[in-house]
């Protein structure tokens, strides 16, 4: 009987796996229904053209992140990014401001106070791309079929509305799903573009373009920089933790050692994804509003041309804000000072290192040292795929930000399903262990 309990357990908790996998895929698909759907009063094909004119800005990455949602300017067309931007924002304040910070001390209820003013950011932001977006492609001939305050209006409702019901959907995908939610939507809408990159390819190596052997090349370049990736995310630094012996009874008991590990790199797709926005501004402004060569447009039209892909400028200035970006949200979101706090408070120290202060600048070292091998590993992942892109019309979504994020989202994801089926067999084990050792009392 304790057998059939066992099987039948195991059974129900695959199959509660089952379902969250299911979950995640129906909200993939609501997801990918809503970004077919346009906003009102526009020219779907006008819509399409502008974006093709437009290429090479910023507006490729958001295309890219919101699934190619904003290319054909649907409900969902701004994505998750507002969110995102939110959640770094707030991230920064609760390491700047202190009510912010007593809140996070404060635990889940402070925690869900700091996630009610993420949503109020989401919004705010929200609103005022809403209004950016709708006033540039009002500017643009043919887009918009009845211009006004009207269509102002609805786009920004509109479009703060699909925010806010990715952000909602994201929540339940987290909740009654598996993995992170946020990622697992930009991660599907990256995915989404994959089968039409793909065919690109191959219908450029039918026509002639790309030969058979380079098209051989570049699966085994992206296979090498996928493995690369992998090999650099699970790489870790671990600092060796010793705790102070304690007795019992008559007996003095050391603890085994344990391990502090560190992560290469600590700071994400984060540096990429602010540095490719903050480069590719001044491209998006130009095409935008205006194709003057006097005044602020002719400036913004003459430092454009510098930061095309592939351009010295450009290169240097996307390594230095890669290194930049790293190191800045590394300091924002790891404390070394906290984690020897709590080393100190368990009675854990680091063998050869005081507690307290040293054991803060040993710590403040090691992450500052991988966070430097990960900055330049950032640069290699996303250059490389770059000068691909430019020198081999290799499309875009082969590159580097687009792979390290769906690199990073799968791992992360068979990580928790690993995690999810190991606790099942845990739980298995200790209901045979303790039905065994109960009847063995007995007898």
């Amino acid at each position: 009987m304790a057998d059939n309990d066992g099987i039948t357990g195991s059974f129900s908790k695959l199959k509660e796996l089952r379902q969250r996998i299911f979950f995640v895929l129906g909200a993939f698909l609501v997801y990918r229904i809503g970004t077919h759907i346009p906003v009102p009063g526009v020219d779907p094909g006008a819509v399409a053209e502008m974006f093709r004119q437009t290429q090479g800005s910023i507006l490729d990455v958001l295309n890219m992140f919101s699934g190619g949602a904003l290319q054909r300017l649907s409900v969902m067309a701004l994505g998750v990014m507002p969110y995102i931007s939110a959640s770094i924002i707030m991230q920064m304040m609760t390491s700047i401001e202190p009510r912010l910070k007593q809140l996070k001390a404060e635990g889940e209820s402070g925690r869900r106070k700091i996630q009610q003013y993420t949503r109020y950011g989401t919004v705010i932001l929200a609103i005022f791309q809403g209004i950016g977006i709708s006033t540039a492609v009002q500017g643009q001939p043919g887009v918009v079929l009845t211009p006004g305050l009207g269509f102002t209006i609805t786009t920004v409702i509109t479009l703060v509305a699909g925010t806010m019901f990715l952000v909602w959907l994201g929540e339940q995908i987290t909740e009654r799903g598996i993995g992170n939610g946020m990622s697992l939507i930009i991660f599907a809408g990256i995915v989404a573009g994959l089968p039409a990159a793909v065919a690109g390819t191959l219908e450029l190596a039918r026509t002639g373009e790309f030969s058979p052997l380079f098209v051989i090349g570049l699966l085994i370049g992206v296979i090498g920089i996928t493995a690369f990736v992998v090999f650099v995310e699970r790489g870790q630094r671990r600092i060796t933790v010793n705790y102070a012996a304690r007795q019992q009874g008559r007996q003095m008991m050391q603890a085994p050692a344990s391990y502090f590990p560190l992560k290469m790199n600590m700071a994400g797709v984060i540096p990429p994804i602010f540095a490719s926005s903050i480069i590719l501004f001044p491209a998006s402004l130009v095409n935008f509003f205006g194709t003057s060569t006097e005044g602020v447009a002719g400036a913004l039209r003459s430092f454009s041309t510098l930061m095309q892909p592939g351009e010295p400028v450009y290169t240097l200035l996307y390594i230095g804000m890669i290194l930049f970006f790293a190191f800045f949200y590394t300091a924002l979101t790891f404390d070394p000072k906290d984690i020897a706090e709590n080393l100190k408070k368990s009675g854990a120290f680091v063998p050869g290192i005081r507690p307290g202060q040293q054991t803060a600048n040993y710590i403040d070292s090691v992450v500052s040292k991988l966070t430097l091998v990960g900055a330049f590993y950032l640069c290699i992942v996303c250059l490389l795929p770059e000068l691909m892109i430019v020198n081999w019309n290799v499309p875009f979504y082969f590159g580097g930000t687009s792979l390290l994020i769906i690199v990073v989202v799968l791992m992360d994801l068979m990580g928790q399903i690993q995690s999810h089926l190991m606790s099942q067999q845990y739980e298995g084990l200790m209901k045979k262990t303790n039905l065994t050792g109960g009847g063995s009392r007995r007898r």
